[in-house]
């Protein structure tokens, strides 16, 4: 009898403990289930409504961060700026600016450099921080990327700059000449003098307007918008007329050759002043008593056939180290051989920007003491004119209009241009 009510003493103790184990089982389980996850901190439900969506079409860098600092939503860019590493804000200042507007509510803004991830020479991003709360727990991050923005005003900063010294020059001039021509109202050898240097400093800047102005249009026009057929044996001899005055004087020797039955695909007045400035350079930074050469050749390439347009010159040259600067706006290799021969260091630039609109390129070769050749690479108007023709979608025809280029000369068949 004992024996029996021991046994059912220690049955009745078990099942007491099994339930009570059970209970405690499923309490913790509930409070598990109830308790937010890494992965449920990450979720879009707990932003407020439409807040994703408005997040996804922002420019801006876009972070939202719980109140324990865990990034909560953030947008492919932030990521891209190395702003968010391993679920978490990794720009301390930006933090802080979080957890100061989680207290007190108030919306800040600042501006930051950082380091650009990526690279070893310091180069910083320029960005804009904006932190304002969204709602009762959460905080919105908005991150502007002013890198280029800055680099558009430094250089504008720096043309202004530029401008200003070059128009002064003249300007200056011209004020000083015109006191000295009324004090030498009673010299008449005088007067003439001091007129003709008047006249040099105005034509001086007559054309640095001019420059400013051309510069300008091809920056911001379309030239293909006007494109045609070019001849470029008439680009050739309108750069001619434009710099025979200038070689006359010097008695420089101009030469043409494999111009004959080329042209080139553009806008004629861009494509004329681009000649045209190359020219006037060689002729100008050439000694007296050389020779100026304009050779062209067509040339094979996968897009269709290129018309090369090669200046030679036999004058100063360029050395290696302005060879990657000569195409700058306002740049000279020899400021004062520029200033005597009227350049503005604008010429190169036009250059440039008529070659990149119309779809080509400009090079450099020179040495110093040795001259210099100066090549445009043009697209063929034959070759765009035949695919036009046959196909209306000109990828359909790579080989139309090519022709076998021969080995490239200087100066093919010169012929000697008075």
């Amino acid at each position: 009898m004992d024996v029996n009510a021991a046994v059912a003493a220690a049955a009745a103790i078990a099942g007491v403990l099994t339930g009570v184990i059970a209970m405690l089982a499923f309490r913790w389980s509930e409070r598990d289930q109830k308790r937010p996850t890494r992965t449920s901190l990450h979720t879009d439900p707990v932003l407020p409504p439409g807040v994703d969506t408005v997040l996804s079409v922002l420019r801006s860098s876009a972070v939202v961060l719980d109140e324990a600092d865990a990034v909560v939503k953030a947008s492919s860019a932030a990521y891209a700026l190395g702003l968010v590493r391993g679920g978490k804000l990794a720009v301390e200042p930006m933090l802080q600016m979080t957890r100061d507007t989680r207290r007190d509510g108030e919306i800040r803004q600042v501006e930051l450099d950082l380091p650009r991830r990526g690279t070893g020479r310091g180069e910083a991003l320029a960005v804009s921080a904006r932190v304002a709360p969204l709602g009762s727990r959460l905080v919105l991050l908005l991150v502007e990327d002013l890198t280029e923005a800055r680099r558009i005003e430094a250089v504008r900063r720096d043309f202004v700059a530029n401008v200003s010294h070059e128009l002064k020059t003249p300007v200056g001039a011209l004020s000083l000449l015109s006191e000295a021509v009324m004090d030498a109202s009673d010299d008449p050898e005088a007067v003439q003098r001091f007129a003709g240097r008047m006249q040099i400093e105005a034509t001086r800047l007559t054309n640095l307007v001019q420059e400013l102005i051309d510069l300008s249009r091809v920056q911001n026009d379309d030239p293909l918008e006007d494109a045609e057929p070019v001849r470029v044996d008439e680009l050739v001899a309108e750069a001619v007329d434009r710099c025979r005055h200038q070689a006359g004087a010097k008695q420089i020797t101009m030469a043409a050759g494999g111009t004959a039955d080329l042209a080139v695909w553009g806008n004629r007045g861009q494509l004329a002043a681009a000649l045209g400035n190359l020219v006037e350079n060689a002729v100008n930074y050439s000694p007296a008593r050389t020779r100026v050469g304009i050779a062209a050749r067509r040339v094979t390439a996968p897009g269709g056939d290129m018309i090369e347009l090669a200046v030679t010159d036999q004058g100063i040259g360029i050395s290696e180290k302005d060879k990657e600067r000569v195409f700058e706006r306002f740049y000279r290799v020899d400021p004062a051989r520029s200033r005597a021969t009227g350049g503005t260091g604008l010429g190169l630039a036009i250059v440039k920007h008529v070659v990149a609109s119309h779809g080509g390129e400009v090079t450099v070769w020179s040495a110093e003491g040795q001259g210099s050749t100066f090549t445009l690479r043009l697209p063929e108007a034959g070759a765009a004119r035949d695919r036009a023709s046959q196909h209306p979608d000109p990828d359909l025809d790579d080989e139309a209009g090519t022709t076998e280029s021969s080995p490239y000369e200087p100066l093919p068949a010169p012929e000697v241009l008075p």
